[in-house]
């Protein structure tokens, strides 16, 4: 049941759904090869990308994988049960929610290419100067650069945007851009970035490459620490149209969007409008789908993907009308789970965390409520190629040896750490008496079938969101728990609750999932390190601090090659896997599609993207029969 990452803090700097920032570029890698003598001279390049040369030239005329043959015009739409919005500011903690999707209304200094690891092109930025050292990133700003009101993008908005971000936004900003410690003008169409000299330099310049460039001017009449539904101020390929609060929302092409000759918006965003509507309940949403109230689906939950879109329960599937596709996601899976809240005492022994974990039986619910669709996920970086496999390597052991005397023996001498396998039975005895012997261990003991320990029950709560589809996961997993002794509670809220709740910790278990990057690197402050557990809305849901961790993360930002960087983070995952910090859960490698059958699309997928919003059409012959059938 892979959900969907939050769209609540944007860009690639928040989204965290694919990889991570990257090095430098082309040049750059070139010069790093030099002498220190020979490392003067400033890189002016086209593009950014980590660890190599660029695949697409400073004359490239667009993505591969982009149609330019690909007509604009009509509207796609999508539907969400059982959560809403109250705000168009995506960037503060208060309100409820935000739309999906809004970030598509700002565009970036540089666009992330879809088809390469950790590639930034041209957009409002229409070039980059750096050092060797990566010390500063000066962006030269498109002097056509607009905003929907038709005034210049300036460095004074890009200086503005930094300087609003670092301070008075969500948590994730301010932990993930203290190491950029100034922004200044240098004039009106440049701007200068400076790093502290004491931080890995690595991926900086994409961090800042990457962020939403807001308006200045906008934000002179609108508080920007406030929630809103008064209509943003945007800069991309679409601004907001009609909506009803908290019912719908719908996006509007640009007509006049300056960048559409960019080679990295050419073939892009076909679609004139893009509906996204909200329904009290996941029951409600998807009889709306079926009877064309809207137009796409991504389908996350197991079970309904196998019973629901059928043809005996889904008519238009039957008639064809409603298209079923599997496409393969080739990102990687990233870390869903059950996550520990470490703040609170009882989790703070590992044999208890590791004890609760075992209870889980994941082959069963998957036998049983997911129709075998999934497999168990048992490493931080699920599906790349980063995954900690059986013994260390010895570039692992070179790096796991420096904290030798504050790891577990296991950590350097053992295959990374793997939740056991059952046999889909529910009969789990074994891994039952293993972990009350954790309990035992841990001074938690059986009194009169109650786990204590001076004299107070160890009892832990599932937080769930309710209309989520995890509160028939946790109670077979509670019944186990049970077995143990331990008494488990699902809390069910509304998704304002859920969300106020993780913002302020008030919860012993929550699911969430971590996206991982090809390039693993400053997102792994925001879900592990030290400095992200006490900031209020952060994504430690764990509240992780623990120093080895937090030198950890800090080799793998200032790793300079891709073999390097591979090795610490499977050190990294091989040491977070020995933690027992969350039960891990599933992942998929496949996005289950369906749709009515008025689209198109390109041949090329995006590697690492659906593609989707971002580069299908509507088929106007095929919208019309459907139509005329009176199906939509």
């Amino acid at each position: 049941m892979k959900k969907p990452s939050r769209q609540s803090v944007p860009a690639r700097l928040n989204r965290f759904t694919r990889r991570e920032f990257g090095q430098l570029s082309a040049g750059a890698a070139a010069f790093a090869a030099l002498p220190a003598s020979a490392r003067g001279e400033t890189i002016k390049t086209h593009g950014l990308s980590a660890f190599g040369d660029l695949k697409y030239p400073a004359d490239f005329q667009n993505y591969d994988y982009a149609n330019l043959d690909a007509p604009k015009g009509g509207t796609w739409s999508t539907g969400y049960g059982g959560i809403t919005y109250d705000s168009f500011n995506p960037f503060i903690l208060k309100g409820t929610r935000e739309p999906f999707n809004i970030i598509i209304i700002y565009d970036t200094l540089l666009d992330e290419c879809d088809d390469e690891p950790d590639s930034y092109y041209p957009l409002i930025a229409e070039s980059v100067e750096l050092p060797p050292d990566r010390s500063w990133v000066v962006f030269n700003i498109n002097p056509n650069a607009r905003f929907h009101d038709g005034s210049p993008i300036t460095s004074a908005d890009v200086e503005w945007t930094f300087n609003t971000l670092k301070v008075d936004a969500r948590p994730q900003y301010r932990v993930l851009l203290q190491p950029v410690i100034s922004v200044a003008q240098d004039g009106p169409l440049r701007v200068r970035f400076d790093f502290d000299p004491k931080a890995s330099k690595r991926d900086l310049p994409m961090l800042v490459a990457s962020l939403p460039i807001l308006s200045k001017t906008y934000y002179e009449t609108q508080d920007f620490q406030e929630p809103t539904l008064n209509l943003p101020m945007g800069n991309g390929a679409y601004k907001i149209g009609d909506y009803e609060t908290g019912t719908s929302v719908t996006f509007e092409r640009v007509k006049d969007y300056w960048a559409a000759d960019l080679p990295v918006k050419r073939g892009r965003h076909n679609f004139d409008f893009m509906r996204f509507n909200y329904f009290l309940s996941r029951p409600a949403s998807f009889e709306s789908f079926k009877a064309g109230g809207y137009l796409f689906t991504e389908e996350f939950t197991s079970k309904f993907w196998a019973t629901a879109y059928t043809p005996e329960n889904f008519p238009a599937i039957a008639r064809g009308d409603v298209i079923k596709r599997v496409l393969p996601d080739d990102e990687p899976s990233g870390s869903q789970g059950f996550w520990y809240n470490l703040r609170r005492e009882k989790f703070q022994d590992v044999r208890v965390r590791e004890a609760l974990g075992l209870a889980f039986d994941f082959e069963w619910s998957n036998q049983r409520l997911f129709y075998g669709l999934y497999d168990r996920t048992d490493s931080f970086f699920e599906g790349g190629p980063m995954q900690a496999e059986e013994t260390p390597t010895p570039g692992e052991l070179a790096i796991l040896e420096r904290f030798a005397d504050r790891l577990p023996a296991s950590v350097l001498t053992e295959p990374a750490y793997s939740p056991p396998v059952n046999d889909g039975s529910g009969r789990i005895r074994r891994q039952l008496r293993r972990a009350g012997k954790l309990l035992d261990d841990a001074g938690w003991k059986v009194v009169e079938g109650v786990r204590q320990k001076d004299g107070q029950p160890l009892e832990v709560e599932f937080l769930i969101q309710l209309n989520g589809g995890f509160g028939r996961i946790a109670q077979p997993y509670i019944k186990n728990l049970e077995r143990l002794g331990v008494k488990g509670v699902v809390r069910e809220v509304d998704p304002s609750q859920y969300r106020k709740r993780l913002d302020e910790f008030k919860y012993d278990i929550a699911t969430s999932r971590k996206a991982m990057q090809l390039t693993p690197g400053v997102e792994l402050r925001a879900y592990f390190h030290s400095s992200s557990a006490e900031a209020r809305g952060s994504q430690n849901t764990a509240g992780l601090t623990d120093p080895v961790i937090d030198e950890m993360i800090d080799i793998i930002e200032r790793a300079d090659s891709r073999e390097t960087l591979t090795d610490a983070v499977k050190a990294l995952d091989r040491v977070l896997r020995s933690m027992h910090i969350w039960v891990p859960q599933w992942f998929k490698g496949k996005h289950h599609l369906a749709f009515w059958d008025i689209f198109g699309w390109p041949k090329k997928k995006p590697l690492y993207d659906r593609g989707v919003i971002e580069f299908w059409w509507v088929d106007a012959e095929k919208e019309a029969k459907l139509k005329a059938a009176g199906r939509i």
